[in-house]
């Protein structure tokens, strides 16, 4: 096991999905298999449900959003390299797809949720930059230290085998 850069993006696994049962809103939940941490992401519905299916390899009867961007992609000969947790302020976490074409690299900002649901789609790894994991560690921007600690007693309550169960 190599040691990990201070700044480089640490490689995450998505673990799955879990209803907040105190807002009924869905979270995704990214893991560094490496140290155990877990990162909580809230997100919307709509993103926890394209998220699933890409969690369970699902295909929709049309495609939805994110399977009409990865063909997309697809046809311009480009590719989704990885996408990056890359920021979080107020509250607030920000993602950057890294998208090849014909040997340029391009950045392209997005909400979490979504690019996690193109990563998905499209064997892309997810990665966390290590100052959001410690802004939510810290609480002072990211998560408040009442919801962190709340969540982190969840995910310690949890069987492993119900990640993933979230059902729309």
């Amino acid at each position: 096991m190599t040691a990990r850069s201070k700044d480089e993006p640490i490689l995450m696994e998505v673990k799955g999905l879990m209803i907040d049962p105190s807002s009924n809103n869905p979270i995704v939940i990214l893991k560094d298999p490496e140290s155990q941490t877990f990162l909580p992401i809230w997100i919307g519905l709509f993103e926890a449900s394209a998220i699933q299916l890409g969690l369970e390899s699902s295909e929709s009867p049309r495609p939805r959003t994110h399977d009409l961007l990865a063909a997309t992609m697809a046809a311009l000969d480009s590719h989704v390299v990885k996408v990056v947790v890359a920021d979080l302020r107020d509250q607030t976490f920000y993602a950057t797809i890294y998208v090849e074409r014909a040997g340029e690299t391009l950045e392209i900002d997005a909400r979490p949720s979504d690019a996690i649901a193109l990563a998905l789609r499209t064997a892309a790894p997810v990665l966390v930059a290590p100052s959001v994991l410690e802004k939510a560690r810290v609480g002072d921007e990211g998560l408040m230290r009442g919801e962190q600690e709340r969540i982190r007693k969840l995910l310690e309550d949890l069987d492993p085998d119900d990640l993933g169960e979230y059902k729309m």
